[in-house]
């Protein structure tokens, strides 16, 4: 099924192609069907599949015992549609954009995701043949207010295993991890609040706060995680009313916050009178998945009070299905849920979190992710002794996940690396897009997982050598 579905995408694309490069014209004759499956190396079933689809779609027509001809109108040659917008501004929205719109023909090493080949499809396909045979219920139905239950529990015991006392009834099922970040700045921002974030960090949590206008204050990142001192002093100095972190595999340097450093930031917190009344830690845990062994987390030693935990499914089981999930105080979740509803009738689709429950409950899960960190601890490996090889320094060596945090050489700007290797079809995560304070131009950000190309590399170097050092 899913092999016939691929090459009648296939052939249905090659036909858009023509189109839209005026090899085709408008009222003109398409090729016979025994003909283009011969052309394509497909069976003419698969080809009569693809034109009934395009002719569903009014992109051609079908005249019985004549065969299939273009329809009459055709829309405009419109480049800027076909492509991302190159020459945009180096924002915390260029990355996401550049990745996201990216063709096929695209190497994506700056992405944040890992290949598709990588993914536990087998166990994804077992559970969307389990839910072609679920209720009509569950697959037309909205879902409750909290999202699928059996999900929750399972949330629930996973947190037990980190110390983390929440029943099903303190967490929230989301439609994204985004979604999740954003509903907490519904909930405890008002517009010209300060926001505590990580410098560098993730670049939607910039982007995410701006929507929300909020006031963005950056707190250096080291090895060990956030400057505690410097943490300290920006309480006192803003009186922020979030401070959002990934405290483990930390998203751009793959650095893990030391019990040390957790320790200091929950005691700056608490000592820090009134503002500590008013400071909530948002705590997102997107990569847990990829840790060898478990690093220390606010929320457990916190105990859900001020820490909020967020996470989501994308970059362990699937980004196309999508679903987040919020754990924290109970008073917090039942003013959440209200405001999902609000904004988006409730939670996840029901659909969306049986798949997920089922593909978490296959046999195989497990098996996946032990091997999933394997392969990438090799990779890693690899990838950095490559990167150094033409001069990019990681900045650490992770414990985990799928990033590597890079300088460049002699001062060289990331910006003008990236723009360069675009050039040749490479997407890149200059340092910059990560920092609120714009102090890491000098950094790239890696997804090992997306280095196997060697192309990349002779992009890399020719792009370094075409932006001399300043």
């Amino acid at each position: 099924m899913g092999r016939t579905g691929t090459r009648t995408g296939e052939v249905m694309e090659a036909i858009r192609r023509r189109m839209a490069n005026r090899q085709l014209s408008p009222g003109e004759k398409l090729p016979s069907i025994r003909s283009f499956a011969a052309t394509m190396g497909v069976s003419p079933s698969t080809v009569v599949e693809a034109y009934d689809r395009l002719a569903a779609d009014g992109v051609i027509q079908s005249r019985p015992g004549s065969g299939f001809y273009m329809s009459g109108t055709m829309p405009p040659l419109a480049l800027a549609e076909a492509e991302p917008q190159r020459d945009r501004a180096i924002d915390p929205f260029w990355v996401s954009r550049q990745s996201l719109d990216a063709g096929a023909e695209m190497l994506k090493p700056g992405c944040g995701w890992l290949p598709a080949d990588w993914m536990p499809n087998a166990a994804i396909r077992r559970a969307i043949r389990q839910l072609a045979r679920a209720d009509d219920g569950l697959l037309a139905d909205y879902g409750g207010t909290r999202g699928s239950l059996p999900l929750r529990r399972l949330l629930a015991r996973q947190f037990a295993d980190e110390g983390i006392a929440a029943g099903a009834d303190q967490i929230l099922l989301t439609a994204s991890g985004t979604q999740a970040i954003d509903l907490i700045c519904r909930l405890l921002l008002r517009p010209g609040d300060t926001v505590l974030i990580d410098d560098p960090c993730y670049f939607n949590f910039q982007a995410l706060l701006r929507a929300h206008r909020a006031r963005i204050v950056g707190v250096p990142y080291t090895r060990n995680g956030p400057d505690a001192e410097l943490f300290a002093q920006a309480l006192a100095a803003h009186r922020p009313r979030l401070y959002i972190t990934n405290s483990a595999l930390h998203n751009p340097t793959g650095a893990t916050m030391t019990p040390q450093t957790a320790h200091r930031l929950l005691c700056a917190a608490a000592a820090h009178d009134p503002a500590a009344q008013d400071l909530t830690i948002v705590e997102d845990d997107i990569f847990a998945g990829f840790e060898p062994e478990p690093s220390p987390r606010l929320a457990a030693l916190d105990g859900l009070a001020r820490v909020i935990r967020i996470g989501s499914f994308s970059k362990t089981l699937s980004a196309s299905i999508r679903c987040g999930y919020i754990a924290a105080r109970p008073d917090w979740v039942e003013a959440l849920v209200d405001l999902q509803v609000a904004t988006n009738f409730g939670g996840p689709s029901p659909a969306a979190a049986e798949l997920i429950l089922a593909t978490l409950n296959d046999g195989n899960y497990r098996k996946h992710l032990d091997g999933l960190r394997r392969r990438l601890a090799r990779v890693r490996r690899e990838t950095a002794a490559r990167l150094e090889a033409i001069g990019l320094t990681p900045w650490l060596m992770p414990r985990g996940g799928f990033y590597l945090w890079c300088s460049l050489p002699d001062g060289r700007n990331a910006a003008d690396v990236a723009r360069t290797a675009l050039r040749e079809d490479v997407v890149l995560a200059p340092g910059d897009v990560f920092s609120v304070s714009h102090s890491a131009s000098g950094f790239l950000r890696f997804n090992v997982a997306q280095m196997s190309d060697p192309r990349i590399y002779g992009v890399l170097e020719r792009a370094m050598a075409n932006t001399p050092p300043p």
